[in-house]
């Protein structure tokens, strides 16, 4: 089986092209994707036919779980099928991208001088309790609108977290805080609310530090991975709830520790991410 290694701002996928290969997908994630034994990556891709989009995209985490979205493996994805020429219409400035989480579209800026950048629509943000999903205890105030998502505090190992909830597609809780994120205790935190009684379905977690209207320190814990260099979803949830409290601009730069993805979004409409996204090798996994 013939997979290639791509990554963007260091959170880094094994691509796969499907075709008519049948196997148990999960199982292959968790071998693929292990740092000692395997490739090693923060998740699967997987590259499919589509009768509604260009393409289909599909992804499983290391622990075997199937994610809804992925902004950087979307873009990854993207990068790969340019690269490989696998566009009927080699200059189509968009490419649509079924997922699990609806179709994507990825809009291809291209220049003589430097690759084709790739940025993508992750969709409209939600905001309610059925669409992150996240149960509130009985009697607590519901999440029904956009600002009831705001400051929502959860107590873990008796530090107080006031949570903000943001659907991209996938679960997310960002917390925003004044100290520097390097200093944040991200391993021993995320792995407890990713598993809070409170999300049914998991959720990824982010804390977050502004430090202008235009940019932002973050690091994420991502639901059946850890902590990787970067996540587009993520950084998106974080750029999302820092515009609604009024924090920024509708344009706002992420800085993560594997580089840095820039966020836009108009405060009604679909988010685009952009960023960095390269082929790092290629290979053949035994079947």
């Amino acid at each position: 089986m013939n997979f290639t290694k791509l990554q963007g701002a260091g959170n880094d996928f094994v691509l796969v092209e499907t075709g008519d290969i049948k196997c148990d997908w999960s199982r292959v994630a968790v071998a693929i994707c292990n740092r000692r034994f395997g490739v090693g990556a923060d998740g699967l891709l997987l590259l499919l036919p589509s009768g509604v989009a260009d393409f289909g995209m599909r992804i499983f985490n290391p622990d075997g779980s199937e994610a809804e979205a992925c902004g950087n493996g979307l873009r990854c994805l993207v990068k790969y099928v340019l690269d490989r020429g696998l566009l009927a219409d080699i200059e189509t400035q968009e490419v649509l991208v079924e997922t699990t989480a609806g179709i994507r579209k990825a809009v291809v800026n291209r220049a003589i001088d430097r690759p084709a950048q790739i940025q993508v629509s992750l969709g409209v943000p939600k905001f309610e309790a059925r669409d992150i999903p996240v149960i509130i205890a009985e009697g607590d105030r519901g999440l029904v609108d956009i600002k009831s998502m705001l400051s929502y505090t959860i107590i873990v190992d008796n530090r107080e977290l006031p949570l903000n909830f943001v659907s991209m597609g996938n679960p997310h809780a960002v917390y925003f805080s004044e100290h520097s994120v390097a200093d944040f205790p991200l391993g021993q935190l995320g792995p407890k609310i990713e598993w809070h009684e409170m999300f049914p379905q998991r959720v990824n977690f982010e804390v977050a530090r502004v430090i202008s209207r235009r940019r932002i320190e973050a690091r994420v814990w991502e639901r059946g991975v850890g902590e990787t260099l970067a996540c587009g979803t993520g950084a998106s949830a974080v750029a999302v709830a820092a515009q609604l409290y009024g924090f920024v601009d509708s344009r706002v730069d992420i800085k993560l520790p594997g580089g840095i993805l820039s966020v836009e979004w108009d405060g009604i409409g679909e988010v685009f991410l952009g960023g960095p996204a390269e082929i790092v090798f290629t290979g053949e996994w035994p079947e």
